[in-house]
Formats: structure tokens, C-alpha cells, sequence
């Protein structure tokens, strides 16, 4: 009877212990799930930054790199059509190199404030020769997420461009405070700043 007793209240704990046991769900990565790789990355976890956006894809080695998994340092957004918008104007800039169509594809999309977004119009701004409206945007990147990676790369190749080193060698301390010395925007932005004062940058 002991016996007994003993292996119900076992049983019954075990019972209490399973019910009350959360719900396991698998979790990925902001590099996306399982046989593939995820375009967007994941929120940054600040409740009071602005709606977030989407991450950049690859692209050949001659453009600034993208890490596909990234710190939680880049936003994203689910909106299909925001989506498509973007990688449209992305499109524009890297396969076209069209930069003032660009602006105009990315100011459509309603989305300033999204780092990705503000930070692609500072970089096609940058492309175009306007390095006061491209300063304009690559702060207000940083304003909507300040540990947006590419912005500081992208920000500090525009310092080189206008002669600051000591002002891109802050921002590649900011690239290896969020990401480390071994990501990809870390990378070219020691790279270029290696290349002699005045050198021609090819970013």
C-alpha cells in the first residue's frame, strides 16, 4: 500500500510538473530558418525606435558587403509591398546605378525614418556628389537605429570621401563595437580607410 502511495504522488507530480512545463518553439536566427537564408533581419528589441525595416542582400565584392546573419543591429518590416518597393530601389541603385530614380523610389515607399531606408537615400545622395544631403540622411539613420551597421560604414566612407580620417576611424569603432572586427562593413571600411589620403573609393 506504501508502495503504492508513493508512485501516485510520483506520478502526480510528474503530471503537475508537465502541465505547468511552457511550450517549446524552435527560434531562428535573424539569418532566416531552416534551407535558407532570411532578407530581413530581426527587430532591435528598442520598443520606442521607429518601425523597422528591411536588411540588404548580398552583392558582389566590388559594393559594400552584408553579413547575412547580423547582431540585433538591423530592423525589419513583414509588409509585402514595402518589400518589394525596397528591393526594387536597391535594384535601382546597385544594378543600375541610377541614384536619382532611387531617391525617388525610395521616398515613395513612405518609409524615411527605417534606417535601411534613410541610409540607402544618404548613400545615393553621396553617389550623386550632394554630400550636404547625404550627411542629412545618414544621420537620420542613425537618429532611427544607432547601431545601424551599414550607416556607419556607408557615413564613414563619406567622412574619407570629404578628408575626415579621424572622423571614419570613429565610425569603424562603432562598426567593431556592434558587430566585431571580422564582419563584413568592418572590413571595408579599414580597407578603404588602408587606401592613401585622396585615393579614389570605389563604394
Amino acid at each position: 500500500m506504501l508502495n503504492l502511495t508513493i508512485r501516485l504522488v510520483a506520478l502526480g507530480g510528474f503530471l503537475v510538473a508537465l502541465v505547468a512545463a511552457p511550450a517549446v518553439t524552435p527560434v531562428w536566427a535573424a539569418g532566416g530558418g531552416p534551407g535558407g537564408e532570411d532578407p530581413f533581419s530581426k527587430p532591435s528589441g528598442n520598443s520606442a525606435a521607429p518601425p523597422p525595416s528591411p536588411s540588404y542582400p548580398k552583392r558582389s565584392s566590388t559594393k559594400p558587403p552584408q553579413k547575412a546573419k547580423k547582431p540585433d543591429n538591423q530592423s525589419s518590416i513583414g509588409d509585402p509591398a514595402f518589400a518589394a518597393g525596397y528591393r526594387a530601389a536597391y535594384e535601382t541603385i546597385y544594378d543600375r546605378n541610377d541614384y536619382a530614380d532611387a531617391i525617388v523610389q525610395l521616398r515613395a515607399l513612405g518609409h524615411d525614418d527605417y534606417p535601411n531606408v534613410a541610409n540607402l537615400i544618404g548613400y545615393s545622395y553621396r553617389k550623386l556628389g550632394d554630400y550636404k544631403l547625404s550627411q542629412v540622411w545618414y544621420e537620420r539613420a542613425l537618429k532611427a537605429d544607432p547601431n545601424h551597421v551599414l550607416t556607419w560604414q556607408y557615413y564613414g566612407l563619406w567622412q574619407l570621401e570629404q578628408g575626415n580620417r579621424e572622423q571614419a576611424m570613429y565610425h569603424l569603432s562603432r562598426i567593431a563595437a556592434i558587430c566585431g572586427t571580422g564582419c563584413d562593413e568592418y572590413k571595408s571600411l579599414a580597407a578603404a580607410l588602408d587606401k592613401p589620403t585622396g585615393a579614389v573609393l570605389v563604394y
